[in-house]
């Protein structure tokens, strides 16, 4: 990942309803969600949910799939795994020991 991708990633996320969408369909992981799943479950209204999901997309953190009349929305774990090591990649200046909590903060959940 690069400095642009990670500006275009955070970007996307800096906004309550984007990044709300996003937590959710990571919860969500594999199955994904419906796009009007993730508008009732976030109360949004389902033209201005499509506009969020459109700019997570762009950003690279969500894809959609099509089943049948129904769009399938679902993270992209590995543009999110990107992002997370893009931020903490010289961590600590190489202290491994001062990272150990953030790594294993991170563990339970992954």
């Amino acid at each position: 990942m690069d400095n642009d991708s990670a500006i275009g990633a955070l970007g996307a996320l800096a906004q309550g309803t984007r990044l709300d969408a996003f937590r959710l369909l990571v919860r969500h992981e594999p199955e994904g969600l419906a796009a009007g799943e993730v508008a009732k479950a976030l109360d949004v209204p389902q033209n201005t949910m499509s506009v969020h999901l459109a700019t997570l997309a762009r950003a690279g953190l969500i894809w959609s799939e099509r089943r049948s009349r129904v769009i399938n929305y679902r993270a992209n774990l590995d543009q999110l795994k990107a992002l997370t090591l893009f931020l903490v990649k010289d961590c600590c200046g190489g202290k491994a020991e001062l990272c150990a909590p953030l790594i294993a903060e991170l563990n339970p959940c992954c």
